[in-house]
């Protein structure tokens, strides 16, 4: 069911919604008040009654997250948060950081405090110029007041914030890249474990927290985790709260929402985005161009009634309640919870080929699967798309892929896997045509591809 909410987005529509002036007026810096005289053990508990899954792709628990971290002893603790937002399709985070920055700033401090650290780095992507000029001039403001620095609001903790530039290299999305992007390092993934909450930025416990998950700790401490969580209708499912769903691609109506945790692909293409435009409905890609394709006429398979997922069963995977869970049963991922809508007159073929060449461009190259498997992949791509491929070539890729999964260090050879696995899968007619025709597609289609360029979403 359509529950649109305004907690995270209460100020989007506000004058002037970016400044100290705005946001305290609207209750802005009361929860990080309050934290400041909590224990650490209080703010987490209530982040783990929020059951609030990381709104970065992953879906872990913030609350569990924070619990990793060990007792504050010699070392210093760090909280890192990633703006990076370099998922094709993805636009969500952007907007906090534009419209409301100082829900940001207050959840680091929430954040620093729950998780006993004293500074926060928040990386955003080079790109995103007005983000950062919000974000910087926010910190500067609640630092101007007493809100970080030495004493926050007359307690003696001392906690500040950062806005840390990236270089737009994906990979530094990944949490251990960006620890050493962080560091003037390569942006490459660290093996795990050590894990960030042993050893994490500068070789100190870390945690790394998505953006809108951190902007999260405020209205949860304001409400009250439970309170948080029950808004979800899959909160039963551990998955709480409102967040933010974005839509792109091939609809009327393309934009960022918030919702209720529970809103169903179709909800977010036709109530929300308007209708898929110039068609119809071929293909859904629903969290990031890395989450597989999902098709309109799929429907769920749960006949045993002790599967979560029986009271869909039979039903289109565009009525399931958007979730990490229900969308991870449906075989692909929730990821970002941005959509990217392919109408019938775009190109199957043409579409996993754009998103290949930016996996094979983006790949750090440490891992051999990776680095060899994704220019494997564009290269026989390319040979399709000229017209040059044998059908023998499409089982290929199909090997290719499946021996990226499950053979690199991070998520990044599964991100490049996924998608291209998912197009073949669910588009084979579509390929073996487009490969027998030398690239002239029988079925009437036109041959344009979904933008995968999240420079531009």
């Amino acid at each position: 069911m359509l529950k649109q909410t305004k907690i995270l987005t209460k100020r989007y529509d506000l004058d002037e919604s970016w400044t100290l002036q705005t946001y305290e007026k609207t209750g802005g810096y009361k929860q990080a008040r309050r934290a400041m005289r909590m224990t650490r053990e209080d703010i987490v508990a209530e982040m783990k009654a929020a059951n609030l899954r990381g709104r970065g792709g992953a879906g872990f628990p913030m609350g569990v997250k924070w619990s990793f971290m060990p007792p504050k002893g010699d070392k210093p603790h760090y909280l890192a948060i990633n703006a990076d937002e370099g998922e094709p399709g993805t636009f969500k985070d952007r907007t906090i950081m534009e419209k409301d920055p100082h829900s940001v700033v207050e959840g680091c401090i929430i954040g620093c405090r729950g998780i006993g650290a004293n500074a926060a780095y928040i990386y955003v992507r080079d790109e995103l110029h007005l983000s950062k000029a919000r974000l910087w001039d926010a910190i500067h403001e609640a630092r101007k007041k007493g809100y970080l620095g030495a004493k926050p609001f007359g307690v003696d903790y001392p906690v500040d914030v950062f806005v840390h530039t990236g270089a737009g290299a994906y990979i530094c999305g990944e949490e251990t890249s960006l620890l050493n992007s962080l560091e003037g390092r390569r942006g490459e993934p660290r093996l795990k474990p050590p894990f960030p909450a042993q050893y994490g930025a500068f070789g100190m416990p870390t945690t790394v927290n998505n953006l809108e998950s951190i902007a999260a700790a405020v209205p949860i401490l304001e409400m009250g985790g439970d309170n948080f969580s029950q808004l979800s209708d899959l909160h039963h499912m551990r998955d709480g709260g409102s967040r933010l769903f974005g839509v792109s691609g091939h609809v009327n109506n393309p934009g960022t929402w918030e919702c209720a945790v529970g809103l169903t692909l179709r909800e977010l293409i036709y109530d929300l985005g308007g209708g898929v435009k110039g068609g119809e409905l071929l293909g859904v890609i629903p969290g990031g161009s890395s989450t597989p394709i999902l098709r309109p006429d799929e429907k769920v398979h749960a006949p045993n009634e002790d599967d979560p997922m029986h009271k869909w069963h039979g039903q289109s995977v565009l009525d399931v309640p958007m979730g990490v869970d229900t969308l991870r049963n449906c075989g692909t991922m929730l990821g970002t919870c941005c959509a990217t809508v392919l109408s019938d007159q775009a190109c199957p073929v043409l579409a996993m080929h754009n998103l290949m060449r930016f996996y094979r461009h983006e790949s750090c190259g440490q891992c051999t699967p990776c680095r060899e498997g994704s220019g494997w992949i564009e290269r026989i791509l390319d040979r399709i798309v000229a017209g040059e491929a044998e059908i023998e070539e499409l089982d290929r890729l199909h090997e290719i892929a499946g021996n990226i999964m499950g053979n690199t260090i991070c998520a990044f050879g599964e991100g490049t896997a996924m998608p291209a696995l998912g197009f073949l899968k669910k588009f084979r007619k579509e390929f073996e045509d487009f490969v027998r025709t030398k690239g002239k597609s029988s079925t009437g289609r036109l041959t344009i591809a979904a933008s995968s360029d999240h420079r531009a979403a």
